[in-house]
């Protein structure tokens, strides 16, 4: 049963004013363009590009969403989806408003899509939310429910004030971001989830008004860093669930970033602009962990279902069950202190201690109050 909201310490007000990024340069006819995404969003003074939250003023681009939130929440962090990064711990969860693609499934549409700054209603600064994941007992930030991409100048100082809580930072994203911001923004994240929404051109123009490229860009900058990912793959009906395009995907994953990425397939439900699909089916999900699997892949799962077999963490060398889940409860765990299968020895990749947490299903919304308030 989700939990009344609880209220942090008081703290003290954060920005609410734009402040200045560093990624534009001036072009033609007397534009500034944004270099934070492939959008490459040309802007004239006073317009704001298709994530709303970056805009031109004073002949610069100004992020308008710094220290403030959508909402603050505690979850598991199975739920971002990472099954590989301190299983079983508690991590804050927050988001802003706008995004800088526009997928017609979006789940999270009302505040993606909000052209509403006082949807914003919560404030906090980086040392506010450090001490309130610190407080918590959270190991873990992650920035979700909207891309982090489109405010990673908030994110990143975030990032840094939790790192010296000893607290780790999780992107949730699209991957959708342009080469030099990609570089500054890992620089200050420990673990991400991206989402690999498809894998045609087609996909990406048509239903989510960007493209596929820059998403692979991201994941292969990914796979020579020190950032620990996985990927989700939502599997919407007769656009991106064939057969074909599966075992594509699966065989690109494990050709360029090794058989061990976790790769998560999740259930499509109908929302926003996409109300005419019907639901995943959850043979849907098992036959695409299966043909995942069988390009070689040894850490799938599924997920947004109820499927122990298909969330919990099997040993690719013996066979045996090693982390138990049902949905977001943990249960059996059998991992050494090394994070090896205790059976067989088997290294499994990822970020494990001697014990998971014992967090559970739990959510628990937050409101960090602020003095000034």
């Amino acid at each position: 049963m989700p939990r009344s909201p609880i209220a942090a310490h008081p703290v003290t007000a954060p920005p609410t004013t734009a402040v200045p990024t560093r990624y534009w340069h001036a072009v033609e006819r007397g534009k500034i363009q944004c270099d934070v995404c492939p959008r490459l969003c040309k802007l004239s003074e006073g317009q704001r590009g298709l994530c709303y939250v970056r805009g031109r003023e004073n002949d610069q681009i100004m992020l308008y969403s710094y220290g403030r939130s959508s909402g603050f929440c505690v979850d598991p962090i199975e739920k971002k989806p990472l099954n590989h990064f301190l299983p079983g711990t508690a991590v804050l969860s927050f988001g802003t408003a706008g995004c800088n693609l526009a997928c017609k499934f979006c789940q999270n549409w009302d505040m993606s899509k909000s052209r509403d700054m006082d949807t914003l209603a919560d404030s906090a600064s980086p040392e506010d939310l450090a001490a309130t994941c610190k407080r918590l007992a959270c190991r873990s930030i992650a920035f979700t429910y909207n891309d982090p991409v489109i405010f990673m100048e908030y994110a990143m100082d975030v990032a840094d004030a939790c790192h010296e809580q000893n607290i780790r930072a999780v992107a949730v994203t699209a991957g959708y971001i342009c080469p030099a911001p990609r570089a500054e923004f890992y620089r200050h994240i420990d673990a991400a989830n991206v989402d690999l929404k498809a894998f045609t051109e087609r996909f990406y123009s048509k239903i989510c008004g960007g493209a596929l490229a820059p998403v692979l860009d991201t994941l292969l900058y990914l796979h020579d860093t020190q950032v620990w990912f996985e990927i989700t793959n939502l599997l919407i009906p007769d656009e991106n669930d064939s057969n074909t395009e599966i075992e594509a995907m699966s065989r690109w994953i494990f050709e360029h970033l090794g058989p061990d990425r976790p790769l998560h397939f999740s259930a499509f439900h109908p929302d926003w602009k996409m109300l005419d699909k019907a639901r995943t089916p959850q043979a849907t999900l098992s036959r695409a962990r299966r043909i995942a699997m069988e390009q070689g892949l040894r850490y799938v799962y599924t997920g947004n279902v109820h499927d122990p077999a298909g969330s919990s963490t099997w040993c690719p060398g013996c066979g045996q069950r090693l982390i138990e889940r049902d949905w977001y409860e943990l249960g059996e765990w059998q991992l050494d202190a090394r994070g090896c299968c205790s059976h067989c020895g088997t290294r499994i990749p990822g970020h494990f201690e001697a014990a998971p947490g014992d967090w559970g299903a739990k959510r628990m919304p937050v409101r960090i109050q602020s003095l000034e308030l």
